[in-house]
């Protein structure tokens, strides 16, 4: 977890490796594919970790104030996964945030907060297939 006064931009390089352990144990092969990413995550040792695993970063550039175009070749970023990425994600996170209790946080302990998420998943996947 980040503190609290941090963005989780802390929490890349940990997750990378949590997706290495995860993907070599069930089997699924990395390479080739492409992680999209908001444009937050746009730096040179983030790109570098994602082309390590042998996979396409997709991440917008972070202008960062900048008047002028950056010199030196330009980054790849495909705008149509990055709206198919962000309209799945961003439902999901809606959907979430009809939850008051996940919405505002009341627990104090990370793993109760989770175990409401798995409620809260659960009773969207039940209205979903249940009608």
């Amino acid at each position: 977890m980040a503190p609290g006064n941090r963005n989780e931009v802390v929490l890349l390089t940990p997750a990378i490796k949590n997706l290495k352990k995860i993907a070599k144990t069930i089997g699924l092969e990395l390479a080739g594919s492409t992680m999209s990413l908001d444009g937050i995550y746009n730096s040179r040792s983030n790109r570098k970790a994602i082309f390590n695993l042998h996979m396409t970063p997709n991440i917008p550039e972070n202008k960062r104030n900048r008047k002028k175009a950056k010199r030196g070749k330009k980054q790849t970023f495909y705008q149509q996964i990055f709206k198919e990425r962000f309209r799945t994600i961003e439902r999901v996170f809606a959907w979430e945030d009809k939850f008051k209790r996940l919405l505002l946080r009341f627990e104090f302990h990370s793993i109760h907060h989770y175990a409401m998420k798995a409620i809260a998943y659960s009773m969207i996947n039940l209205r979903h297939f249940c009608g």
